[in-house]
């Protein structure tokens, strides 16, 4: 069974095209300039078109 509170969180930089991703227990990881951003295993099938951001 989940824990309860927040599993998966996205900050999005328009200006700077950077998608900071955090989780739980883990260090803040960043991606530079994605094409998509993927729900993981917390939203299985989702994924972020992010020209539609950009």
């Amino acid at each position: 069974m989940n824990e309860p509170g927040i599993q998966l969180g996205w900050l999005i930089d328009r200006k700077q095209r950077k998608v900071y991703i955090y989780r739980p227990g883990l260090p803040e990881e960043y991606l530079d300039n994605p094409g998509s951003v993927s729900g993981e295993s917390v939203l299985p099938g989702f994924n972020l078109n992010m020209s539609k951001v950009w």
